[in-house]
């Protein structure tokens, strides 16, 4: 069985395009993750996540029993074998919604699965999507745009890009990976190509350069 893997800068539509996916195939599942932050009101333990305290949170780290774990704002979240090996065992097609971070520890654990990475048309609309969320101040829309091309310098890891300039368009190529197991329409030299691109808008654009201005 195959598994997924999905990856994308904050604002690029992973999660958009991910839910669409299972919704519309029911052999399709997340993979769930375990974290040590509380749940939020309109979340539900094993459906959103499996919520666990620190202390058991390390116990798992220090056994050996997560693909991929990290710290973020001061929680912990992390990709356990078990629910991998659970989604397996059910014949699903698992997706493991991860950062490049989560992947580069996972990609050895389990280097037949299928690496996805999601990829906006430029910083520009990715910038425009930030501000478009209207929730987040300018020095975190910044933030977010700087981990978007440090993420993006680490694309090579990735074996299939998707563009989501156009969303049915994305989901279709979405699909067509994971449903259809064929390759993205940008393999992997013509995804560094593009990814490459990217990066020289985020070194070179005057808009970027207007930017970090502002931010002085």
């Amino acid at each position: 069985m195959t598994v997924f893997v999905v990856s994308a800068p904050s604002g690029t539509g992973k999660t958009t395009l991910n839910r669409r996916l299972i919704a519309e195939f029911p052999e399709v599942e997340m993979c769930i993750s375990h974290t040590t932050r509380s749940a939020r009101p309109n979340e539900v333990n094993g459906r959103d996540y499996h919520f666990v305290d620190k202390e058991n949170f390390e116990s798992m780290v220090a056994e050996g029993r997560f693909i991929e774990w990290a710290e973020v704002h001061g929680n912990f979240y992390g990709t356990s074998k078990c629910e991998l090996d659970r989604l397996v065992g059910q014949g699903k097609k698992p997706i493991l919604e991860i950062d490049v971070q989560g992947w580069e520890q996972a990609e050895h654990k389990i280097p037949d699965a299928t690496s996805i990475f999601i990829l906006p048309p430029s910083f520009k609309s990715l910038w425009e999507r930030l501000e478009g969320r209207g929730s987040d101040s300018l020095k975190t829309r910044w933030t977010r745009l700087q981990n978007a091309y440090d993420e993006i310098s680490k694309a090579h890891l990735y074996n299939n890009f998707i563009i989501n300039e156009d969303i049915d368009q994305a989901y279709s190529e979405l699909k067509k990976v994971v449903i259809d197991g064929s390759k993205s329409h940008r393999h992997i030299e013509n995804g560094k190509d593009l990814c490459k691109k990217l990066n020289d808008e985020f070194k070179n654009a005057d808009w970027i350069k207007s930017l970090r201005s502002d931010l002085k």
